[in-house]
């Protein structure tokens, strides 16, 4: 191995040097596919909304052509906490068509803008959906265009440079504040801060200064199944998962709701390793005959363990058939298990299809 090689696989080249090293000389194509949220927002009397489209962004930030070469295409106009199934959907079809050359030259990588309130969900949801031989970047932003100090150039501009890198390719990643993160691991950590984007237990993937990007770990896709896009035929077929939580007191009437309202499956965030109280447990006992059930757990890392006995402990959880979600989040184990039920992965009580949902690549 030379040594120009082995500081490119460290992450010690500059992004200059690689750009420079392409085999054609030329710039990467990166497809922006425009979802809406802060970073598309205007103020109004009535409250911010998304109003600006993806020339909108790519025309204000003139930084990303220092990295790629950029096409848009815009898919909703949505704040964060209003996106729907449909639009995940033709998120992940744009960028399905982007990187197959639907609309002409095949993009080297993508960028999805989003509102950060859903993007750790939407992110996690396109490494389900998808596994594309080019990058997937997800970026937003926590501070408006006209807001002092926006974080919309900084974090769509590094989202077009990491989309430009092949490096990048394997899974969805999420770009903002010089970091990159697996969807897999993301959260929102903070209402406002301008890192609010993190990843309790295993940090970022990536990070950048102005010159140059360094690998933390390995990047990855993040899950165990094949693609699911093809599977699901539209946003109909994506069924309701409510989440319940265990805590203090919790009884079994919001399970007892969901269940009569005709929900496919549950996913309930318990304490600890995954645990939830006596009354909840033996109702979770009973509902796995009817849905799948998966329980996560509340603390921001860790996995969840069969460890405690008890009508409510995750050892009698686990024999009575219950799915756990490993490290995820109660948030990204309703999104896997939404999709693996509208996909019609196979979900008996305590194995099948849905368990491997769970299991990270």
């Amino acid at each position: 191995m030379t040594d120009t090689d082995s500081r490119d696989r460290r992450g010690d080249r500059s992004d200059r040097d690689r750009l420079a090293a392409r085999a054609d000389g030329g710039r990467p194509r990166v497809a922006v596919v425009a979802c809406g949220g802060t970073i598309a927002s205007e103020p109004s009397d009535g409250g911010a909304a998304p109003e600006k489209t993806g020339d909108d962004l790519v025309a204000a930030v003139p930084a990303v052509s220092d990295h790629a070469r950029v096409t848009t295409r815009e898919v909703c106009s949505r704040p964060g906490f209003d996106v729907r199934w449909r639009d995940v959907l033709a998120t992940a079809t744009a960028a399905r068509e982007a990187v197959g050359g639907a609309d002409g030259e095949p993009a080297d990588g993508v960028v999805v803008t989003h509102g950060t309130d859903t993007l750790a969900d939407t992110a996690f949801a396109l490494d389900l959906l998808t596994d594309l031989d080019a990058p997937v970047v997800v970026t937003g932003a926590q501070r408006r265009l006209d807001e002092p100090a926006s974080d919309v150039p900084a974090n769509l501009a590094l989202a077009v440079r990491a989309a430009a890198d092949d490096r990048f390719a394997p899974g969805v990643h999420v770009a903002f504040d010089d970091e990159l993160h697996a969807a897999r691991d993301v959260v929102k950590g903070h209402s406002n801060a301008l890192s609010t984007m993190t990843s309790p237990g295993t940090g970022p993937v990536a990070t950048f200064t102005r010159a140059a990007s360094r690998l933390v770990r390995a990047p990855e896709r993040g899950v165990a199944v094949d693609p699911l896009a093809d599977a699901i035929e539209g946003p109909a077929d994506v069924p309701e998962v409510p989440v319940v939580h265990s805590g203090t007191g919790v009884g079994v009437g919001a399970l007892e709701r969901a269940l009569d309202a005709g929900v496919g499956g549950v996913v309930v965030e318990g304490t600890g390793l995954g645990n939830v109280t006596g009354a909840l447990g033996d109702a979770l006992g009973e509902a796995v005959d009817a849905v799948p059930v998966v329980v996560a757990g509340r603390p921001p890392a860790g996995p969840t363990e069969p460890v405690y006995g008890t009508r409510g402990g995750a050892v009698t959880l686990a024999d009575r058939g219950v799915t756990f979600a490993g490290d995820l989040p109660a948030a990204k184990a309703r999104v896997a298990l939404a999709l693996g039920l509208a996909a019609d992965l196979d979900g008996a009580p305590g194995g099948g299809e849905i368990e491997a949902l769970f299991e990270p690549a």
